[in-house]
């Protein structure tokens, strides 16, 4: 529900119609999800051991399936291009957006849905609980869990929704006077392959670092141009070797370091929406100017402070016209997406 509703906020957003008799064959949607209609699986699964399969109704299949949001949003803007979903974990949304920007690169599309969503409730956090990357000293204080880059962070806290944006050609763009929030300059998704102490869980350093540099180098911009680093930065023990990963990459360090901060500091940590919701945030800070802060870091990780400038991690909000983000998400399986962002300017 989530994901339909982004989905068709976007859509209006951009001001674009809604195909009546024929297909818009120039657009189309990649939607990724991770976890999909837990809550009617269950539903159903019990129902079924009952022996009640009439009982079930004719939506179990498609409010379950990995494409369910994008076959919904498919049908309700009658998109003709491709309509797909893409699953990588919590790079799915970054990942997704660079789908989508492939296909209009590639002059398959005009314009393309690009976004993600995640399931939410007992059933997809607890499995996350089990593994003790959940914090539980702040249940009394939950606003100052979620502590990105902190020295007491103690595991992300688990956040649901989803996020969509409009990606159009830029002659398309110009020739309709649609509303431009930024502009894709270009990225990189890869993974590392769950080697070089990269696993399931955790990210390949190597990997991470290749996937910051290409996305660079297939941008066309030099590591100096970048203004802030939005970062997947998820409250846990990892989030010292994300920075250490991303001053290998950039080669800056110390007061050179651009900007760093984490959206999940405010919103937790949405799994496979993450990467869209977070991009939203990205393209926000560009088109009204300011980047916005990293909340409960009063105390920066000491191994984060011994790399960079702690005065690069914004405690409130900063007004200032910044012209270059990279966004990123690594997610389980050792998948990696960086995406770099531009301000629009005519």
């Amino acid at each position: 529900m989530y994901g339909v509703i982004a989905g068709m906020e976007a859509w209006q957003n951009a001001g674009l119609p809604i195909a009546q008799e024929e297909p818009d064959w120039d657009s189309g949607i990649v939607f990724g999800t991770g976890m999909l209609g837990v809550d009617k699986v269950r539903e159903s699964i019990y129902k079924i051991d009952q022996g009640q399969v009439r009982r079930l109704g004719s939506t179990a299949v498609v409010q379950t399936m990995v494409s369910g949001v994008c076959a919904y949003l498919g049908g309700m803007l009658g998109c003709g291009n491709q309509t797909t979903a893409n699953s990588s974990a919590c790079a799915t949304g970054t990942e997704a957006l660079l789908l989508a920007y492939d296909r209009i690169v590639a002059g398959t599309a005009k314009r393309m849905l690009a976004g993600s969503c995640n399931d939410h409730g007992p059933y997809i956090w607890g499995g996350f609980d089990a593994m003790r990357v959940l914090p539980y000293q702040y249940n009394q204080s939950p606003e100052q869990a979620s502590r990105p880059l902190s020295a007491t962070a103690s595991g992300f806290v688990p956040g649901s929704g989803a996020g969509a944006l409009v990606l159009e050609s830029l002659e398309s763009a110009l020739e309709r006077n649609a509303p431009i929030y930024a502009e894709i300059l270009g990225g990189h998704v890869n993974s590392g392959g769950q080697r070089g102490g990269g696993s399931m869980t955790a990210p390949n350093a190597s990997a991470v670092q290749r996937c910051i540099q290409k996305a660079l180098q297939q941008a066309g911009i030099q590591a100096d141009e970048i203004d802030v680093i939005d970062g997947h930065l998820t409250a846990t023990t990892k989030d010292p070797d994300e920075v250490k990963g991303w001053v290998n990459a950039l080669q800056r360090s110390g007061s050179n370091f651009p900007y760093i901060n984490s959206l999940k500091s405010m919103v937790g940590h949405c799994l496979s929406a993450a990467g869209s919701v977070e991009c939203i945030a990205a393209v926000l800070e560009l088109y009204e100017g300011f980047i916005y802060p990293s909340i409960n870091c009063d105390n920066p990780h000491p191994d984060i402070s011994a790399l960079i400038d702690p005065a690069n991690i914004p405690q409130q909000v900063i007004r200032k016209d910044i012209n270059v983000i990279a966004k990123a998400n690594f997610g389980f399986g050792d998948v990696n997406a960086c995406v770099l962002l531009k301000k629009y300017q005519l």
